[in-house]
């Protein structure tokens, strides 16, 4: 059939033509945003999930929902390797000079002079900072070089601001799990601070499974200040309709046994879902597409996935890293107690713990509950038997 009218969006963060299996999330946002528009009080919502569930389209969804409330909304992505302050800081500045118009009310005035003192003092504790605004700054607010301290200083200025202006302000931030920990601290710290003065600025966020632990660690109270919502595989049903759908607009329908089959294959997962209906598409000759060329489509879309979604995590392992998980496919899809994963190296949990801490770190695994090891990515554990072997 024709490429060019392939109604299906296999891409990172791209959505799908058939946004399925999501609506009772799309509500809880819809309902904590109206209430925070209509200055209620209402908790931040966190979305956290395997890779590829399609936790970004949800957040970007968010964020579209917040900006026709009117909202001041800004999008972020947590980078590895660049400091929270460095990422947020020309965030907020954008979002004051958006609040000030053409000319700065008394608020934004001194929210950007925090937001200066903010930067100034930070400079010297984080090497990243780099800023140059010559904005005037507001001394003793903001500049004690205290993350937490100074953090929670320009959130409440910025939240004063956005009240003078009859607005709310509302960061969603993707990736949150690269947050190092303590700095983590203090941004869940701040908005506590901002949400106990009933002032308009809210967090909306997505992150592997990691973050729901790690947020917990650093703040007891996160819990209260977030909804956390798993976001997983699609229900069989959802599943389907993400397929059919798109093509049904398109006057091409699928095979009971075609579908049954990418079912299988992709375990539901959305991501997956998009790959195998864009490959069986472009294969089909005619409609409906038949089992025989849903087949065909699967060795390709694998393929694909092996060069490009599996393929760019697995190159950021060192030797000993792609050991580890190596063992830990052996044993299946997961999860997995760490010691046996210890025991299929021939080592002690001691011994392979810095591989398993590094792996975290880089998202590529996470721990589910105390002992236990699971893979960050849907089907991993097949891409690694399939692909790779120890000291090949």
């Amino acid at each position: 059939m024709d490429p060019a009218r392939n109604p299906y969006a296999p891409g990172a963060g791209v959505k799908p033509p058939a946004l399925t299996g999501r609506d009772q999330t799309i509500q809880d946002a819809r309902i904590a945003l109206g209430r925070i528009g209509n200055k209620r009080p209402a908790r931040g919502i966190i979305l956290y999930g395997l890779r590829g569930v399609g936790k970004t389209v949800l957040l970007r969804e968010m964020q579209n929902m917040a900006k026709g409330l009117g909202f001041q909304t800004y999008w972020l992505e947590a980078p590895e390797k660049k400091s929270l302050p460095a990422t947020l800081a020309p965030a907020l500045r954008s979002i004051l000079l958006r609040l000030g118009g053409g000319e700065a009310s008394s608020q934004v005035k001194k929210a950007l002079g925090v937001l200066a003192s903010f930067v100034s003092s930070m400079k010297m504790k984080y090497n990243d900072l780099e800023f140059s605004w010559n904005l005037p700054e507001a001394a003793g607010i903001g500049d004690s070089g205290d993350l937490e301290i100074d953090l929670t200083d320009l959130f409440l200025s910025v939240g004063e601001a956005a009240l003078e202006k009859n607005t709310v302000v509302s960061l969603f931030i993707d990736e949150l799990q690269h947050i190092p920990e303590e700095q983590l601290g203090a941004l869940i710290s701040a908005l506590h601070q901002t949400s106990q003065r009933a002032l308009p600025v809210t967090l909306m966020g997505a992150g592997l499974p990691q973050i729901l632990a790690k947020s917990g660690k650093v703040k007891s109270y996160a819990e209260r200040l977030f909804k956390y919502v798993e976001v997983g595989a699609l229900e069989p049903d959802a599943a389907r309709a993400a397929l059919t759908k798109p093509a049904e607009q398109e006057g091409v329908e699928f095979t009971q046994t075609a579908l049954d089959f990418i079912i299988r294959e992709t375990h539901r997962y959305p991501y997956f879902l998009q790959e195998w209906g864009s490959q069986a598409w472009d294969i089909a000759s005619c409609s409906p597409i038949d089992i025989q060329e849903v087949e065909r489509a699967s060795d390709i879309a694998v393929a694909e996935l092996d060069a490009s979604f599996f393929r760019v995590r697995f190159d950021r392992m060192t030797p000993a890293e792609k050991n580890y998980v190596h063992a830990m496919a052996r044993l299946g899809e997961g999860p997995h107690r760490s010691k046996e994963i210890a025991k299929g190296l021939g080592k002690d949990v001691k011994q392979v713990a810095p591989f398993r801490s590094s792996l975290i770190a880089k998202g590529m695994i996470f721990s589910p509950a105390h002992g236990d090891t699971a893979f960050t990515v849907p089907l991993f554990d097949q891409f690694i038997l399939r692909t790779w072997t120890p000291d090949s």
